[in-house]
């Protein structure tokens, strides 16, 4: 696609990143919208915003080491192609919730309610850096015939990423892209969390049924488990699934009755 937005003489901008700070901007945008209905003042939750997408980059990085770490250390090649890869995104979940414990004590804020609150918002920044993994021609998709494919041709992509080219490939960013906007939707319509945790929990279980099934449509390199049957994010979503079941039944168990009816 177009893994640079411009070039002025050696400076480049990726056009990755440029989507990864309009991602994570929308993803503020919403958050302050949100915070006031849950009792959260919106200047403290983009304060804990800005920890957690801190953290959630390390993360994303740790895993992608772990899961392809020889691929990445075992040239200076393959480190540059690390430097440039945004990671792996459970990976920077799982830093985000782990900072988010932290960060919420400092500031005072319930752990639940931010979680409820910052549900959507990660589910919209996710979207859009989607779009950048498109422009970018990572996380592309198994060779297809379908109508809809698409085809990388800019040998940029190809340097950066590895991504194959001039061949029909499944847009599996758009997939997940769309998937994760409808998703979002369906957060933000849950205006009555009814009980602490819910919209946290169906987000949870809805982006791993999604990413879960987008998998089998990837063809780039993500490690697998259970003697290749699963890629290490359907070993995650799986557990994501586990995860946001046990919320969802522990939290709404614990609610005052009515309020989880």
């Amino acid at each position: 696609m177009h893994p640079e937005l411009f070039r002025i003489g050696s400076f480049v901008l990726p056009t990755y990143g440029a989507l990864l700070a309009a991602a994570f901007l929308a993803a503020v945008w919403l958050l302050r919208k949100r915070a006031p209905a849950f009792g959260v003042a919106p200047d403290a939750a983009a304060d804990v915003a800005i920890w957690l997408l801190l953290a959630g980059l390390l993360g994303a990085k740790i895993l992608l080491l772990a899961v392809e770490g020889p691929r990445y250390l075992g040239s200076r090649e393959g480190f540059v192609e690390f430097l440039r890869s945004g990671g792996v995104f459970y990976g920077g979940l799982i830093g985000a919730v782990l900072a988010l414990g932290v960060m919420l004590r400092r500031k005072a804020i319930g752990f639940w309610a931010f979680a409820d609150i910052a549900a959507p918002c990660v589910a919209l920044g996710h979207a859009i850096g989607r779009i950048g993994c498109l422009m970018a021609g990572c996380c592309w998709g198994r060779s297809c015939s379908a109508p809809w494919a698409i085809t990388f041709t800019d040998p940029a992509a190809a340097d950066n990423v590895g991504v194959p080219l001039n061949l029909p490939l499944h847009p599996t960013q758009i997939y997940e892209a769309v998937g994760l906007l409808v998703l979002c939707g369906i957060l933000v319509a849950m205006r009555n969390p009814r009980f602490p945790g819910r919209i946290f929990a169906a987000y949870l279980g809805g982006y791993a049924l999604l990413r879960g099934t987008v998998e089998f449509f990837r063809g780039d390199p993500r490690g697998s488990v259970l003697g290749g049957a699963l890629s290490t994010s359907q070993l995650i979503a799986l557990g994501g699934i586990a995860a946001a079941l046990a919320i969802w039944l522990l939290n709404r168990k614990k609610a005052p009755q009515g309020a989880a009816a």
